[in-house]
């Protein structure tokens, strides 16, 4: 069943991730924690809104290959994404963004390789981390 997008998007940018994946999910805590002012909203792959946005945008969510960051019309994905999400934060996580300054032809195998091992690395979770209710209205 597909997700109402319309209703369910809010203002500002959407990261879609996968919840199965340690170190998905620990990167989904980290965020929720550093993310003061609520500037993101997150969405895992493996629930309706997610599922619906990676399809939209031409992905598998049963085997994803990145990270989405939807921000109205623009996505980001692979170390762009990661890099956006770290600029959001403001300071101090914001300075990664000299990594910017290497250019993504080189940024971005690191990242798929990452992400193509991420279960082996990190490991799989047996259920999708649920966010604490404190955090449940940044989730989609």
């Amino acid at each position: 069943m597909a997700a109402d997008l319309s209703q369910s998007r809010p203002d500002g940018p959407i990261i879609l991730f996968d919840a199965e994946c340690v170190l998905c999910s620990a990167n989904a805590q980290f965020i929720l924690k550093h993310d003061r002012t609520g500037h993101f909203r997150l969405a895992s792959m493996q629930g309706s809104v997610g599922d619906a946005l990676y399809r939209t945008y031409g992905m598998d969510p049963s085997d994803p290959v990145s990270i989405l960051v939807v921000d109205g019309d623009r996505v980001r994905q692979d170390s762009d994404a990661v890099l956006s999400i770290y600029e959001g934060l403001g300071y101090p996580w914001r300075l990664f963004s000299v990594f910017r300054l290497v250019p993504a032809v080189l940024r971005d195998p690191v990242y798929r390789w990452v992400a193509r091992n991420r279960y082996r690395l990190f490991g799989k979770r047996e259920e999708c981390w649920i966010a604490p209710p404190a955090y449940r209205d940044r989730i989609l």
